[in-house]
Protein backbone atom coordinates (compact mmCIF):
# COMPACT_ATOMS: atom_id res chain seq x y z
CA UNK A 1 0.00 0.00 0.00
CA UNK A 2 1.17 3.26 -0.59
CA UNK A 3 2.15 6.06 1.79
CA UNK A 4 -0.38 8.28 3.19
CA UNK A 5 -3.38 6.15 1.22
CA UNK A 6 -6.54 7.73 1.02
CA UNK A 7 -8.91 6.70 3.93
CA UNK A 8 -12.52 6.06 2.76
CA UNK A 9 -16.06 5.92 4.33
CA UNK A 10 -18.52 4.05 3.70
CA UNK A 11 -21.87 5.61 4.09
CA UNK A 12 -24.33 2.70 4.05
CA UNK A 13 -24.33 -1.48 4.17
CA UNK A 14 -25.46 -1.73 1.25
CA UNK A 15 -24.59 -5.52 -0.60
CA UNK A 16 -23.07 -3.78 -3.30
CA UNK A 17 -20.70 -1.99 -0.79
CA UNK A 18 -19.35 -5.16 0.59
CA UNK A 19 -17.66 -5.31 -3.17
CA UNK A 20 -16.44 -2.26 -3.24
CA UNK A 21 -15.27 -2.39 0.46
CA UNK A 22 -13.01 -5.18 -0.80
CA UNK A 23 -12.04 -2.99 -3.70
CA UNK A 24 -10.98 -0.04 -1.48
CA UNK A 25 -8.50 -2.48 0.45
CA UNK A 26 -7.53 -4.24 -2.94
CA UNK A 27 -6.13 -1.04 -4.37
CA UNK A 28 -2.71 0.01 -3.84
CA UNK A 29 -3.57 3.44 -2.61
CA UNK A 30 -6.63 3.19 -0.03
CA UNK A 31 -8.24 2.08 2.85
CA UNK A 32 -11.47 1.62 4.41
CA UNK A 33 -10.96 3.78 7.45
CA UNK A 34 -14.91 4.12 8.71
CA UNK A 35 -18.23 2.83 8.20
CA UNK A 36 -21.81 4.21 8.74
CA UNK A 37 -25.16 2.73 8.88
CA UNK A 38 -28.66 3.99 10.32
CA UNK A 39 -27.71 2.17 12.93
CA UNK A 40 -25.01 0.72 14.83
CA UNK A 41 -25.60 -2.93 14.82
CA UNK A 42 -25.54 -2.52 11.07
CA UNK A 43 -22.31 -1.26 11.04
CA UNK A 44 -20.86 -3.86 13.14
CA UNK A 45 -22.19 -6.46 11.49
CA UNK A 46 -20.77 -4.94 8.12
CA UNK A 47 -17.61 -5.37 9.42
CA UNK A 48 -18.05 -8.57 10.82
CA UNK A 49 -19.22 -9.99 7.50
CA UNK A 50 -16.67 -8.40 5.61
CA UNK A 51 -13.59 -9.02 8.00
CA UNK A 52 -12.43 -5.05 8.33
CA UNK A 53 -9.98 -5.02 11.01
CA UNK A 54 -10.53 -3.38 14.28
CA UNK A 55 -9.17 0.03 13.56
CA UNK A 56 -11.97 0.89 11.11
CA UNK A 57 -14.14 2.87 13.23
CA UNK A 58 -18.36 2.15 13.12
CA UNK A 59 -20.64 4.73 13.31
CA UNK A 60 -24.65 4.75 13.91
CA UNK A 61 -25.49 7.87 11.81
CA UNK A 62 -24.05 8.91 8.78
CA UNK A 63 -23.49 12.72 9.97
CA UNK A 64 -20.93 10.91 12.34
CA UNK A 65 -18.84 9.38 9.78
CA UNK A 66 -19.33 13.45 8.03
CA UNK A 67 -17.46 14.69 10.63
CA UNK A 68 -14.41 12.25 11.25
CA UNK A 69 -11.40 14.50 9.97
CA UNK A 70 -9.71 11.02 9.61
CA UNK A 71 -12.23 10.04 6.21
CA UNK A 72 -11.43 11.90 3.67
CA UNK A 73 -13.19 10.32 0.97
CA UNK A 74 -16.69 8.51 1.48
CA UNK A 75 -18.75 5.90 -0.97
CA UNK A 76 -22.46 6.15 -0.70
CA UNK A 77 -23.99 3.40 -1.88
CA UNK A 78 -27.49 4.93 -0.52
CA UNK A 79 -30.93 4.47 -1.99
CA UNK A 80 -31.02 7.29 -4.84
CA UNK A 81 -33.96 9.47 -2.99
CA UNK A 82 -30.86 9.99 -0.27
CA UNK A 83 -28.74 10.88 -2.66
CA UNK A 84 -29.01 14.70 -2.76
CA UNK A 85 -28.99 15.64 0.69
CA UNK A 86 -26.15 13.16 1.77
CA UNK A 87 -24.08 14.10 -1.04
CA UNK A 88 -24.33 17.96 -0.64
CA UNK A 89 -23.47 17.06 3.05
CA UNK A 90 -20.77 15.52 2.58
CA UNK A 91 -19.55 17.62 -0.49
CA UNK A 92 -19.73 20.68 2.61
CA UNK A 93 -17.58 18.22 4.89
CA UNK A 94 -14.89 18.73 2.04
CA UNK A 95 -15.46 14.59 1.76
CA UNK A 96 -14.54 13.69 -2.04
CA UNK A 97 -17.39 11.71 -2.99
CA UNK A 98 -17.85 8.23 -4.90
CA UNK A 99 -21.57 8.11 -5.59
CA UNK A 100 -23.41 5.05 -6.63
CA UNK A 101 -25.61 5.52 -9.61
CA UNK A 102 -27.82 6.48 -10.95
CA UNK A 103 -26.37 9.66 -9.27
CA UNK A 104 -29.84 11.43 -9.25
CA UNK A 105 -33.71 10.93 -9.26
CA UNK A 106 -33.02 13.80 -11.90
CA UNK A 107 -30.11 16.07 -12.95
CA UNK A 108 -31.50 19.20 -11.11
CA UNK A 109 -31.01 17.16 -7.78
CA UNK A 110 -27.16 15.99 -9.51
CA UNK A 111 -26.58 19.47 -10.50
CA UNK A 112 -27.01 20.95 -6.91
CA UNK A 113 -24.29 18.21 -5.76
CA UNK A 114 -22.17 18.83 -8.61
CA UNK A 115 -22.52 22.59 -7.54
CA UNK A 116 -21.62 21.48 -3.88
CA UNK A 117 -18.74 19.24 -4.82
CA UNK A 118 -17.29 22.53 -7.18
CA UNK A 119 -17.58 25.00 -4.43
CA UNK A 120 -15.88 23.00 -1.64
CA UNK A 121 -13.06 21.68 -4.44
CA UNK A 122 -13.84 18.04 -3.88
CA UNK A 123 -13.87 15.17 -6.55
CA UNK A 124 -17.05 13.61 -7.49
CA UNK A 125 -17.61 10.21 -9.52
CA UNK A 126 -20.13 7.70 -10.12
CA UNK A 127 -19.76 3.72 -9.68
CA UNK A 128 -19.97 3.09 -12.87
CA UNK A 129 -16.82 0.51 -12.64
CA UNK A 130 -16.70 -1.06 -16.49
CA UNK A 131 -15.29 2.11 -17.58
CA UNK A 132 -11.94 1.52 -15.49
CA UNK A 133 -11.44 -1.53 -17.24
CA UNK A 134 -8.65 -1.81 -19.60
CA UNK A 135 -10.55 -3.89 -22.05
CA UNK A 136 -12.77 -0.34 -22.51
CA UNK A 137 -9.36 1.45 -23.41
CA UNK A 138 -8.43 -0.88 -25.81
CA UNK A 139 -12.20 -1.03 -27.75
CA UNK A 140 -11.86 2.31 -27.26
CA UNK A 141 -8.78 2.80 -29.71
CA UNK A 142 -10.93 0.10 -32.02
CA UNK A 143 -13.91 1.95 -32.76
CA UNK A 144 -12.33 5.34 -32.55
CA UNK A 145 -10.09 4.49 -35.18
CA UNK A 146 -11.93 5.61 -38.46
CA UNK A 147 -9.66 3.67 -40.89
CA UNK A 148 -9.98 0.23 -38.93
CA UNK A 149 -13.83 0.45 -37.98
CA UNK A 150 -14.91 3.52 -40.17
CA UNK A 151 -18.13 5.83 -38.65
CA UNK A 152 -19.74 4.11 -35.86
CA UNK A 153 -23.61 4.08 -37.30
CA UNK A 154 -25.70 1.93 -34.96
CA UNK A 155 -25.15 0.67 -31.29
CA UNK A 156 -27.23 -1.64 -28.91
CA UNK A 157 -27.36 -2.13 -25.37
CA UNK A 158 -29.38 -4.53 -23.13
CA UNK A 159 -28.80 -4.89 -19.33
CA UNK A 160 -31.41 -7.69 -17.83
CA UNK A 161 -31.83 -9.65 -14.64
CA UNK A 162 -35.10 -11.98 -13.69
CA UNK A 163 -35.94 -11.08 -10.40
CA UNK A 164 -37.35 -13.11 -7.88
CA UNK A 165 -40.70 -12.30 -6.28
CA UNK A 166 -39.43 -11.39 -3.36
CA UNK A 167 -36.97 -9.18 -5.27
CA UNK A 168 -40.19 -7.19 -7.22
CA UNK A 169 -42.19 -6.64 -3.85
CA UNK A 170 -39.49 -6.18 -1.83
CA UNK A 171 -36.12 -4.72 -2.95
CA UNK A 172 -35.28 -1.12 -2.84
CA UNK A 173 -35.28 -0.35 -6.25
CA UNK A 174 -39.23 -1.36 -6.89
CA UNK A 175 -39.77 1.11 -4.35
CA UNK A 176 -40.75 4.86 -5.35
CA UNK A 177 -40.06 6.36 -2.17
CA UNK A 178 -36.48 5.04 -2.13
CA UNK A 179 -35.85 4.04 -6.03
CA UNK A 180 -38.35 5.57 -8.17
CA UNK A 181 -36.40 5.25 -11.66
CA UNK A 182 -36.65 1.33 -10.93
CA UNK A 183 -35.32 -0.46 -14.04
CA UNK A 184 -34.17 2.63 -15.47
CA UNK A 185 -31.62 4.22 -12.58
CA UNK A 186 -30.20 0.62 -11.70
CA UNK A 187 -29.91 -1.04 -15.16
CA UNK A 188 -30.11 2.08 -18.05
CA UNK A 189 -27.77 4.05 -16.44
CA UNK A 190 -24.49 1.53 -17.85
CA UNK A 191 -26.69 1.22 -21.32
CA UNK A 192 -27.16 4.50 -21.85
CA UNK A 193 -23.46 5.27 -20.20
CA UNK A 194 -21.91 2.70 -22.99
CA UNK A 195 -24.00 4.53 -25.57
CA UNK A 196 -22.73 8.17 -24.80
CA UNK A 197 -19.02 6.60 -24.21
CA UNK A 198 -18.74 4.96 -28.01
CA UNK A 199 -20.39 8.41 -29.35
CA UNK A 200 -17.55 9.79 -27.37
CA UNK A 201 -20.00 11.23 -25.22
CA UNK A 202 -21.74 13.69 -27.68
CA UNK A 203 -25.60 14.04 -26.98
CA UNK A 204 -27.89 12.27 -29.45
CA UNK A 205 -30.27 14.83 -31.02
CA UNK A 206 -33.53 12.41 -29.90
CA UNK A 207 -34.49 10.21 -27.22
CA UNK A 208 -37.85 8.25 -27.71
CA UNK A 209 -38.91 5.48 -25.23
CA UNK A 210 -40.80 2.53 -26.82
CA UNK A 211 -44.53 1.43 -25.65
CA UNK A 212 -43.48 -1.82 -24.37
CA UNK A 213 -42.84 0.14 -20.59
CA UNK A 214 -43.64 -2.17 -17.47
CA UNK A 215 -44.08 -1.03 -14.45
CA UNK A 216 -45.48 -2.01 -10.95
CA UNK A 217 -48.42 -1.57 -9.21
CA UNK A 218 -46.53 1.67 -7.28
CA UNK A 219 -45.33 2.79 -11.31
CA UNK A 220 -41.84 2.02 -11.09
CA UNK A 221 -40.42 0.27 -13.94
CA UNK A 222 -39.41 -2.87 -14.59
CA UNK A 223 -38.95 -2.88 -17.81
CA UNK A 224 -38.27 -0.27 -21.02
CA UNK A 225 -36.46 0.12 -24.27
CA UNK A 226 -35.47 3.19 -25.81
CA UNK A 227 -33.85 4.18 -28.70
CA UNK A 228 -31.89 7.37 -29.66
CA UNK A 229 -30.81 9.23 -32.36
CA UNK A 230 -27.32 11.34 -33.39
CA UNK A 231 -26.46 13.30 -36.43
CA UNK A 232 -27.29 13.99 -39.90
CA UNK A 233 -26.77 12.39 -43.10
CA UNK A 234 -23.31 10.28 -43.33
CA UNK A 235 -22.74 11.09 -39.53
CA UNK A 236 -25.74 9.73 -38.59
CA UNK A 237 -26.07 6.95 -35.53
CA UNK A 238 -29.30 4.75 -34.12
CA UNK A 239 -28.98 3.39 -31.26
CA UNK A 240 -31.12 1.04 -28.67
CA UNK A 241 -31.28 0.11 -25.23
CA UNK A 242 -33.36 -2.36 -23.07
CA UNK A 243 -33.49 -3.02 -19.25
CA UNK A 244 -35.57 -5.17 -17.57
CA UNK A 245 -36.01 -6.73 -14.06
CA UNK A 246 -37.96 -9.60 -15.78
CA UNK A 247 -35.89 -11.04 -18.44
CA UNK A 248 -33.03 -13.78 -17.96
CA UNK A 249 -29.22 -11.98 -16.87
CA UNK A 250 -27.59 -10.02 -19.51
CA UNK A 251 -25.08 -7.06 -20.31
CA UNK A 252 -24.64 -6.77 -23.79
CA UNK A 253 -23.16 -3.90 -26.25
CA UNK A 254 -22.79 -4.54 -30.11
CA UNK A 255 -21.27 -1.39 -31.78
CA UNK A 256 -21.46 -1.51 -35.48
CA UNK A 257 -19.25 0.75 -38.30
CA UNK A 258 -19.30 0.76 -41.93
CA UNK A 259 -16.06 -0.83 -41.58
CA UNK A 260 -16.43 -3.64 -38.52
CA UNK A 261 -18.23 -4.49 -35.81
CA UNK A 262 -17.31 -5.31 -31.81
CA UNK A 263 -19.50 -7.48 -29.40
CA UNK A 264 -19.48 -8.10 -25.79
CA UNK A 265 -21.51 -10.09 -23.71
CA UNK A 266 -20.19 -8.76 -20.04
CA UNK A 267 -19.91 -5.35 -20.15
CA UNK A 268 -20.89 -4.31 -16.78
CA UNK A 269 -19.24 -6.69 -14.49
CA UNK A 270 -16.75 -9.68 -16.91
CA UNK A 271 -16.93 -13.09 -16.40
CA UNK A 272 -14.08 -13.34 -14.82
CA UNK A 273 -11.80 -10.88 -12.53
CA UNK A 274 -8.56 -11.45 -14.19
CA UNK A 275 -9.21 -10.80 -17.57
CA UNK A 276 -12.12 -9.88 -19.95
CA UNK A 277 -12.70 -9.65 -23.65
CA UNK A 278 -14.76 -8.46 -26.87
CA UNK A 279 -15.48 -9.83 -30.24
CA UNK A 280 -14.23 -7.76 -33.23
CA UNK A 281 -15.45 -8.42 -37.17
CA UNK A 282 -13.66 -6.63 -39.66
CA UNK A 283 -14.40 -6.55 -43.28
CA UNK A 284 -17.11 -8.94 -43.15
CA UNK A 285 -19.07 -10.34 -46.34
CA UNK A 286 -20.96 -13.43 -47.26
CA UNK A 287 -19.03 -15.96 -49.28
CA UNK A 288 -20.28 -16.82 -52.52
CA UNK A 289 -24.08 -18.06 -52.55
CA UNK A 290 -24.07 -16.50 -49.18
CA UNK A 291 -23.32 -19.96 -48.04
CA UNK A 292 -21.37 -18.72 -45.27
CA UNK A 293 -18.69 -15.73 -44.28
CA UNK A 294 -15.44 -14.57 -45.47
CA UNK A 295 -14.17 -14.56 -41.83
CA UNK A 296 -15.13 -15.35 -38.49
CA UNK A 297 -15.15 -13.04 -35.19
CA UNK A 298 -11.83 -12.33 -33.56
CA UNK A 299 -11.41 -12.94 -29.37
CA UNK A 300 -9.53 -9.82 -27.89
CA UNK A 301 -8.56 -10.61 -24.36
CA UNK A 302 -6.95 -8.16 -21.94
CA UNK A 303 -5.95 -8.84 -19.01
CA UNK A 304 -5.84 -6.51 -15.68
CA UNK A 305 -4.04 -7.23 -12.22
CA UNK A 306 -6.52 -6.22 -10.28
CA UNK A 307 -10.61 -6.13 -10.61
CA UNK A 308 -12.45 -3.01 -12.59
CA UNK A 309 -14.12 -2.11 -9.33
CA UNK A 310 -10.39 -1.71 -7.80
CA UNK A 311 -8.79 -0.18 -10.53
CA UNK A 312 -11.87 2.64 -10.39
CA UNK A 313 -11.52 3.12 -6.30
CA UNK A 314 -7.29 3.48 -7.44
CA UNK A 315 -7.98 6.24 -10.38
CA UNK A 316 -10.56 8.38 -7.96
CA UNK A 317 -7.91 7.58 -5.11
CA UNK A 318 -5.08 9.47 -7.71
CA UNK A 319 -7.75 12.23 -8.17
CA UNK A 320 -7.95 12.96 -4.36
CA UNK A 321 -4.50 12.46 -3.61
CA UNK A 322 -3.15 15.06 -6.61
CA UNK A 323 -5.84 17.50 -5.21
CA UNK A 324 -4.58 17.13 -1.46
CA UNK A 325 -0.74 16.77 -2.25
CA UNK A 326 -0.54 19.47 -5.44
CA UNK A 327 -3.87 21.58 -4.77
CA UNK A 328 -5.15 20.96 -8.34
CA UNK A 329 -8.72 21.18 -9.53
CA UNK A 330 -10.74 17.72 -9.11
CA UNK A 331 -10.70 16.04 -12.37
CA UNK A 332 -14.43 17.70 -14.60
CA UNK A 333 -14.06 14.67 -16.78
CA UNK A 334 -16.11 12.53 -14.34
CA UNK A 335 -18.96 14.62 -13.36
CA UNK A 336 -19.64 15.62 -16.88
CA UNK A 337 -19.84 11.90 -17.78
CA UNK A 338 -22.53 11.43 -14.93
CA UNK A 339 -24.35 14.60 -15.93
CA UNK A 340 -24.60 13.35 -20.03
CA UNK A 341 -25.56 10.58 -18.42
CA UNK A 342 -28.57 12.26 -15.98
CA UNK A 343 -29.42 14.13 -18.88
CA UNK A 344 -30.13 10.83 -21.34
CA UNK A 345 -31.94 8.82 -18.80
CA UNK A 346 -34.04 11.85 -17.71
CA UNK A 347 -35.03 12.22 -21.43
CA UNK A 348 -36.06 8.17 -21.50
CA UNK A 349 -38.30 8.98 -18.37
CA UNK A 350 -39.93 12.25 -19.74
CA UNK A 351 -40.24 10.29 -22.86
CA UNK A 352 -42.27 7.37 -20.84
CA UNK A 353 -43.89 10.10 -18.95
CA UNK A 354 -45.65 11.58 -22.32
CA UNK A 355 -46.92 8.34 -23.88
CA UNK A 356 -43.67 7.12 -25.46
CA UNK A 357 -43.76 10.53 -27.92
CA UNK A 358 -39.95 11.91 -28.96
CA UNK A 359 -37.79 13.97 -27.08
CA UNK A 360 -35.27 16.45 -28.53
CA UNK A 361 -32.28 17.58 -27.12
Amino acid sequence: MAENPIRFGIVGCAEIARKVARAINSAPNSAVTAVASRSLDKAFNFAAVNGLPETVKLYGSYNQILDDPCVDAVYMPLPTSLHRRWAILAAEKKKHILLEKPTALDVDELDQILDACESNGVQFMDGSMWLHHPRTTKMEEIISDPKLFGHVNYIHSASTTSGTKQFLEEDIRVKPDLDALGALGDLAWYCIGALLWAKKYELPIQVRALPDVTKNTAGVILSCTASLHWGKSSKETTATIHCSFLSHTSMDITITGTHGSVNVYDFIIPYQETSASFDITLGAKFAELHIGWNTKPEEVEVANEIPQEALMIAEFSRLVQAIRTTGCCPDSKWPQISRKTQLVMDAVKKSIDIDCRPVYL
